[in-house]
């Protein structure tokens, strides 16, 4: 079993002594992001977990943690991304350089193999334009040479909700980056060039167009490859059919929950409103078996036996 903390929120930087609770109790309780009534009970218990898979936009408050967790002897690697976007797009993260330091430190503790840079959502907007995508993407490339081994890229998709909160921002235009072909070419093709000149794989994140031309591939954010290689597994390649049509990953539980990071990125596909997260926010207990909110409507036979999902 593999477990995704989280595609859903920012559980390393948010939720960090929620998760080690629930690391110590072994187990955790998770409502259907579509229908709250449906809750099942997740053991986290070592033995019933082959591997976590972080995913983060700040790693440091996770990071005291992981000695613990290894002392457990939980395999786990990290999905970490940095963009190095204006506040205007991301209003509440790290500024870029302490992002940068932050990504390195946690590098350097757990290996450079199991900590994945992520440079995505690539949103074209007037304060994004292909040139800056450039510059960001060489500069930060260049500054975790030799601290990673691989980058991902996925192209921002403006559902219903985003483009709400894209077209909120004050004198922001953005555009639909893919109808913009020569330049994307041009802008896949320098990755490629920048990605092999500082030693990372490029792939795509569930990204339907082909860029192999430029060395981009398309990828695995949770790979069986990799699994496989860091911890002497054995997974097969089953795709997840729980995710979009061209992600590649394969099947895990997802414990996050939608609505609940307050990083303040404006094009995030998992939040709603920033006043909704706040709302969520103070439903959280971090003694809870769930993310968000007690067990006053759970199925008491759930807090009894671990029961491996």
């Amino acid at each position: 079993m593999i477990i995704s903390a989280s595609r859903r929120t920012d559980i390393p930087a948010l939720y960090h002594r929620w998760f080690m609770n629930r690391i110590r109790a072994g187990f955790l309780l998770s409502r259907n992001p579509y229908n709250a009534k449906q809750i099942k009970r997740v053991s986290l218990l070592p033995e019933d977990v082959d591997a976590v898979i972080f995913w983060t936009r700040n790693a440091g408050p996770i990071i005291k943690h992981l000695p613990e967790l290894d002392t457990l002897n939980y395999n786990y690697y990290f999905q970490y991304t940095l963009t190095g976007y204006p506040k205007i797009l991301e209003r509440h993260l790290p500024d870029p350089c302490t992002a940068v330091k932050t990504f390195i430190k946690l590098s350097d503790l757990i290996g450079k193999e199991r900590v994945i840079w992520r440079y995505d959502p690539i949103l074209l907007s007037s304060v994004t334009p292909f040139k800056e995508h450039k510059r960001l993407f060489s500069k930060i490339a260049q500054m975790l040479a030799g601290k990673t081994t691989k980058v991902v890229i996925s192209f921002a998709d403006i559902y219903q909700k985003t483009g709400r909160n894209l077209n909120a921002v004050n004198g922001l235009e953005h555009y639909d980056i893919l109808a913009e072909k020569d330049e994307l070419d041009d802008l896949c093709l320098f990755m490629g060039k920048v990605a092999a000149q500082y030693g990372m794989q490029i792939s795509t994140c569930a990204e339907e167009i082909n860029l192999e031309k430029y060395g981009i591939y398309k990828g695995k954010c949770i790979d069986e490859r990799l699994l496989n290689k860091l911890f002497d597994l054995q997974f097969s390649a089953t795709k997840d059919t729980n995710q979009r049509l061209h992600c590649g990953c394969i099947k895990s539980i997802d414990i996050g929950q939608y609505n609940t990071c307050s990083h303040g990125c404006v094009y995030c596909y998992a939040v709603d409103s920033a006043e909704r997260v706040k709302n969520n926010q103070l439903k959280h207990d971090p003694n809870s078996p769930f993310l968000l909110g007690g067990i006053a409507d759970a199925d008491k036979n759930l807090l009894l036996k671990p029961i491996i999902q």
